[in-house]
This record gives structure tokens, C-alpha cells and sequence, in this order.
């Protein structure tokens, strides 16, 4: 028996191919099914179920050699048949445990497994999957988070089958401009309250929603209609349920046998035991189970830190043979299914949810790493949110937080995530952490919404997050789908989805997500004004989107960012549009979708600080003067027309072409480069004096345009 020679050192990827329960035919030809299971301190194990009245010595399975592996057949069963083993302990204790490898399973609250013939379901997604990418190509990629039990629920509260619910969900995705679905665990779990989280079936898709054949109904037809689906898989932990993996043999076997390594205290969950051979084949058999047999493009692995730090959660620790706090067997094995993966799956992807600056993450096993293809970003979520949070005459003081990720933005390949962990245990919704009125919070939360679709890094948003709402995510009942009757969160929604399908769209936003080569700062040092600025670059670098922030309700009439391409910069995104609940502020002033940028060695140097005209009536050659000192030595450009025409020309840098904004309150807007020939530029700067002259007569209009707000 090979497979089990496989499985014993640790090497087997497919131990689900014998261990657990399969259709089958005996030496007679009598169909029934087959056992096995992996025991290795039991004294008897048997089979119980409805076809024996559950007693034991009825179906006794037999040890095969040194395995610890018992294995038996059982004629006449049925599809759907309810059993469990039934295990003598050496202390003489009978334990009913249901099958670690079952592929089916009652619905909570019962926990026999059930009898399921696996080769259930035709595929059609096979051109999909010739053509799904390869892993490091996976652009662009916008998740869309979803717990399926609260997605949508039936009118009496009931919840969606897998194969119901997949053609809304489908459509819904598609429209709203995602190109992947996460779904948080399916995997058999007997507390809703946890989510999926607290696993009993790990290759058990769970029958809350249906049979497995009706999940690979659902992951074909969102293949069917190009969705990429991944998901969320737990092999940091497992309950303590009698019923379940924990004493499985009256032995700590698939967790650690030390007390001091073997529970998550603060989860109350038991913790695999990754330097155990058998567990390492059930654990690398259970990923390549999912991706293999159910289509799925990749997996969310769960609380990565968790497994690669012997003292999380823990205030004493065993070190390691080293003795640091790593656990070296969690980290040889994740090198080993990333790698597996990637050899035997290609176009499959691993992503990490790892919270610390753990090293080299989505660095290849080849370089050292380990082998992820994508990081979560947690760091980045945190102080976005953090940010977020204070109220707007504060920011100034927080401006690096705002800042920082770019520090190490490209050190791993990042997923920028709003999960389902943002809106739970009272921390309050996306929405409701926004400061200031109800104006204000909606502003807040488009800006950043579009901070994160600009800011280099795939994409993830919990299901919920598109329309804004103010309770937090209940799994036990569906969504608040009845806010959008509400203005304010149906054009949050219409903002999200076609911010969405913008970045889709326009490969600058992702073409170069993992390197300096696609984002340049335009403006990140203006703290006072809390106004940022970057551009993004696609590969080939001839294609490019300016982004500009204010994170502030005061709004800019004339705002001078210097840029590194010259051009024509088309206006596709303005957060603050009337149609999307903004303050439609542009409104005041004559439509203009293209700004040109300038020379510096065009703007008008000529007029003295003597002849500057009066601004509003009032003379400030003394406010002018310190406004220029101030942008000389720090390189501001936040001033008027009239107050440009004023600046030395030192304070422009040689290298940088010129862009006059109007920025809005609380918004985020998005520019499109257009390059333009060598002759078009040779017109602009000599046409440029007359250009300036006409911006000099407006000004007036701009500065009390700002009174008005």
C-alpha cells in the first residue's frame, strides 16, 4: 500500500484518494463502501451507523500492518448513509468519532458524517481553467468577501443552496465590478456563531447549503462567467468537540501532546501538530483536496502568525530546536504546499493572512521565502482605518500614518483588505468610524475607498462594504439590503461600482502593483492641507492615472502639483459628483474634464510683488512673501493663481511640469495622462502667457468660489 506508505512519512497530497469512505465493490462484486481511518493507539475500531442501529462489533474494521491505519468494506450501504467510528481507547473507552476525511455530513446541530459517492458532478469549466493565469499574472484581482448564510437569505429567513444562490450572486458580482469571490469557510462546522472558523469536516463542504455536488454546481458557474473563487481555509486550529479530530484515538494525535503547545487558549481551540508526518499529509491532502477536486482558484489560509509562532497567544513557550519562538515544522510545511501548488495547479494561488513582519512571505521557496503568492496587507488596513478614524483638524498630526505603507509597499505582494474583521465585535462599520456629520462620514468613506483602489495591491471588500451600512455584519440573518431605498447608500453603491469597474479597466491602477516602476509620489509631505498625490504607471509606462486626495472638508481653489509627465490630464473620477452624494463643488465653476500642465519656465515672473493685484480687496505682499518662503523651503504648492504669478521661479523644480487643480471637500479624484506631441507642446508654451493672463482674470472667481463653502 503505497498511498499509505506516503501517508506515514509525511508525503502523501492525495490521502483522501483511500483514507475515509468511497463507493466500492468487494471480491464477490457486491457494491457497498470501504473504510479507512488512521488510528494508530486504538484497540477496536468499527463502523456504526443507521444500517447497524449504531452498535458496535457489527462492522469491525481490521489494522493494516504498522500503519495505524484500519481499514474494512461494508456491502449493501447506501448513498447518504449516516455512520461515525466507534473507537476503543486503551483506557477501555468507547468514542464516537465522526470521519476525518467524510466528504459529506449531517447538518448541525448533528455530526455523523454521511456516505457520498465523490465523482457526483460533470464539470464545463474546462476552458477556464486551460485559460486561468498563472499565479504571478492574477491581474487585475478585486475580491469580493462573502459569507454565504447572510449573503441573501429566503423571505422566511431560511438560507440559499449553493446551486440557488449562484446565479444572483454571479450576476451581482459581475455588475458591480469584481472579478473574484472569497467565500469565508464552507468547510463542516457545527457553531454558526464561528463562522466556519471552528472546522469539524475539513473535506466536508458543509450541508447548510446543500450536497458537494451543489457547491461544484456554484464554483462552475462562476467559472462559467469568468469569476475567479477562492477560499478560506483553517489549518491553524480545530475544536475540542467530542465528536471531532481533538483525543481522536484517546491520544492527542492530530494536536500537540504538551499542554504548553497544544491550545489556543484565547480561541479554546486545539492546535495541529505540524511535526507529525501524518498530520502533514492530512493537512497538504486537504489544500490540494479543495483546489483538485472542487475547481477552487486558490485558498485564504487563516491566521498564518498563529501557526508560525510557537508563543502566540501563549506568555510561556517551548522554543524551538534553535531556540526561537518559530514554529520550524508550520513553516516546512506551508513551503511545501506553496511549492506543491504551484507545481501540480498552476494558475492557483496561495494568499496569507499574516499579521506581523514575518520575512519573505510571497518570496519564492526557491529565494528562501515561503512561498505565498499574496500577503494581506494588515498593516496598511490598520492605518488607513486609523487615519480614518480622527477627525479631520487632526489628520495634520497624523500624515505619516496615512503615508507609511508606501515604506514597504512592495517588499511582498499585498491584497489591501476591508474583511469581514472590520465590521464586527464592536468596532463598528466602515461607515460608522468615519468622523463628522452624516455628509461627511459618506465623503470619508468614498475617499478612501478610492485611496485603496489606487494604492498599489490587489483588492479585497467584505460583502456589505459597497453600500455603506451603519449595523454591523449579523450571520445569522442577510444583509441590509433594503438601506439602498436610501440616496446616500444607493449612491455609495453606484460610486463603488463604478470606481470598480474603472479599475478594471484601466491597467495603470495594477499592471505594476509590485514595484517603485508603477507609483510615484506627487505630493505626500503637505500635512497642513492633508492632501495627498501619486501617480500610477503601467508597464510599458505610457499609460498613467494621477490620484489626488483631500482628507479634509476645506476646500483648495487652486492647488499646484509639479509632475513628472507633461501632458494632458483627463478628469475620470471626482468622488465628490452630486451623483454620488458629493457636494458637486466643480459645479461652481465652468465645466473642464482636460488640464493641461505647464512649464515653470512659462509662468509669468514678470510683475513684481509691487504690481500684484489686490485679492479680494485686500493688499498681502507681507502674507505673499511668507506663503513663498514657506513653499521654497518646503515645496508647497497651495496657493492662488494670482499668488503663482508671484512665486520666484526657484521654487518650481526644472524636472516637473505644472498642474493648476481645483480640489474639492473630503474627496478623491482620478486623472488620466494623455501624452502629447512635441508640436501641441511647442503651441501650449507659446500660447502660455495669453493662458496665464486668462487664469490671472479668473482667479477673482476662484477665491469666491471658496467663500461659498
Amino acid at each position: 500500500m503505497d498511498q499509505a506508505f506516503l501517508f506515514n512519512t509525511g508525503k502523501n497530497h492525495m490521502s483522501y484518494k483511500f483514507l475515509g469512505s468511497r463507493p466500492d465493490h468487494n471480491t464477490e462484486g457486491e457494491p457497498g463502501y470501504r473504510f479507512a481511518v488512521w488510528a494508530p493507539h486504538a484497540v477496536r475500531v468499527c463502523v456504526v451507523g443507521d444500517f447497524n442501529n449504531w452498535e458496535v462489533d457489527i462492522n469491525n474494521l481490521e489494522i493494516y500492518g504498522a500503519t495505524g491505519i484500519w481499514v474494512g468494506f461494508i456491502p449493501d450501504l447506501q448513498q447518504f448513509d449516516n455512520y461515525k467510528y466507534a473507537i476503543l481507547t486503551q483506557d477501555n473507552e468507547w468514542l464516537l468519532k465522526a470521519d476525518p476525511y467524510a466528504r459529506h455530513a449531517e447538518t448541525r446541530p448533528d455530526t455523523a458524517s454521511k456516505l457520498y459517492d465523490p465523482d457526483d458532478f460533470v464539470w464545463t469549466d474546462k476552458e477556464y481553467l486551460e485559460k486561468r493565469q498563472d499565479a504571478y499574472d492574477l491581474k487585475p484581482l478585486n475580491i469580493y468577501e462573502v459569507h454565504l448564510g447572510s449573503w441573501r437569505r429566503y423571505p422566511d429567513g431560511s438560507v440559499y443552496n449553493y446551486k440557488d444562490i449562484a446565479p444572483q450572486l454571479a450576476d451581482y458580482v459581475i455588475e458591480m465590478g469584481y472579478n473574484a469571490i472569497e467565500l469565508m469557510p464552507i468547510t463542516e462546522y457545527p457553531l454558526d456563531a464561528s463562522w466556519g472558523y471552528q472546522v469539524t469536516g475539513y473535506y466536508a463542504a458543509t450541508s447548510r447549503y446543500g450536497t458537494p455536488a451543489d457547491l461544484k454546481f456554484m464554483i462552475n458557474h462562476f467559472h462559467e462567467k469568468g469569476i475567479h473563487v477562492f477560499l478560506d481555509w483553517v489549518p491553524a486550529h480545530f475544536p475540542k468537540d467530542a465528536f471531532g479530530l481533538a483525543k481522536f484515538d484517546g491520544t492527542s494525535l492530530y494536536e500537540y501532546a504538551d499542554p504548553m503547545m497544544a491550545e489556543h487558549s484565547s480561541w479554546g481551540t486545539l492546535v495541529f501538530d505540524y511535526s507529525k508526518a501524518e498530520v502533514r499529509s492530512f493537512l497538504i491532502s486537504n489544500a490540494y483536496y479543495w483546489l483538485n477536486e472542487f475547481h477552487f482558484d486558490g485558498l485564504r489560509v487563516d491566521a498564518v502568525s498563529s501557526m508560525f509562532y510557537r508563543d502566540y497567544d501563549r506568555t510561556e513557550y517551548v522554543p524551538n530546536i534553535h531556540g526561537g519562538r518559530e514554529n520550524l515544522e508550520a513553516i516546512s510545511l506551508f513551503k511545501e504546499i506553496n511549492t506543491l501548488m504551484r507545481e501540480k495547479l498552476p494558475g492557483t494561488i496561495m494568499m496569507a493572512e499574516e499579521s506581523t513582519p514575518f520575512p519573505l512571505i510571497t518570496t519564492g521557496v526557491d529565494r528562501g521565502g515561503i512561498g505565498f503568492t499574496f500577503k494581506w496587507n494588515m498593516g496598511w488596513m490598520n492605518d488607513t482605518l486609523y487615519y480614518n478614524s480622527l477627525d479631520h483638524y487632526l489628520r495634520k498630526h497624523h500624515h505619516n500614518a496615512f503615508t507609511f505603507s508606501l515604506m514597504y509597499a512592495f517588499s511582498e505582494r499585498y491584497i489591501l483588505p476591508f474583511s469581514h474583521d472590520e465590521v464586527v465585535h464592536g468596532k463598528g462599520t466602515l461607515l460608522g468610524r468615519m468622523p463628522g456629520d452624516y455628509w461627511r462620514k459618506f465623503a470619508n468613506l468614498r475617499t478612501i475607498f478610492a485611496y485603496q483602489m489606487a494604492h498599489p495591491g490587489a483588492k479585497l471588500n467584505f460583502m456589505g462594504n459597497e453600500y455603506a451600512p451603519f449595523t454591523e455584519w449579523r450571520y445569522y440573518e442577510e444583509l441590509e439590503w433594503f438601506m439602498l431605498d436610501y440616496p446616500s447608500h444607493k449612491q455609495m453603491q453606484d460610486f463603488v461600482k463604478n470606481l470598480n469597474h474603472l479599475y478594471l479597466e484601466k491597467p495603470a491602477l495594477w499592471e505594476n502593483d509590485n514595484d517603485w516602476d508603477g507609483f510615484k509620489w506627487v505630493q505626500a509631505k503637505d500635512s497642513n492641507n492633508s492632501i495627498f498625490a501619486f501617480m500610477r504607471f503601467n508597464a510599458a509606462q505610457d499609460k498613467a492615472i494621477l490620484c489626488v486626495l483631500n482628507m479634509t472638508p476645506a476646500v483648495k481653489d487652486l492647488y499646484t502639483l509639479g509632475l513628472p509627465k507633461a501632458g494632458d490630464y483627463k478628469l475620470i473620477l471626482n468622488s465628490d459628483e452630486g451623483k454620488y452624494g458629493g457636494s458637486d463643488y466643480l459645479d461652481e465653476f465652468p465645466q473642464k474634464e482636460i488640464y493641461s500642465t505647464y512649464h515653470p519656465e512659462v509662468v509669468n515672473s514678470e510683475n513684481s510683488l509691487e504690481d500684484k493685484p489686490e485679492v479680494d480687496g485686500k493688499n498681502s505682499d507681507n502674507e505673499l512673501k511668507e506663503n513663498n518662503e514657506k513653499n521654497c523651503k518646503e515645496e508647497l504648492y497651495t496657493t492662488t493663481v494670482e499668488q503663482i504669478s508671484q512665486i520666484p521661479k526657484k521654487v518650481f523644480r526644472e524636472d516637473l511640469n505644472n498642474l493648476d487643480i481645483v480640489v474639492p471637500p473630503l474627496c478623491a479624484m482620478y486623472f488620466e495622462w494623455q501624452s502629447v506631441s512635441n508640436e501641441d507642446q511647442d503651441n501650449k508654451e507659446l500660447n502660455n502667457k495669453e493662458q496665464n493672463n486668462k487664469k490671472q482674470k479668473n482667479s477673482k472667481n476662484f477665491i469666491k468660489g471658496s467663500d461659498k463653502k
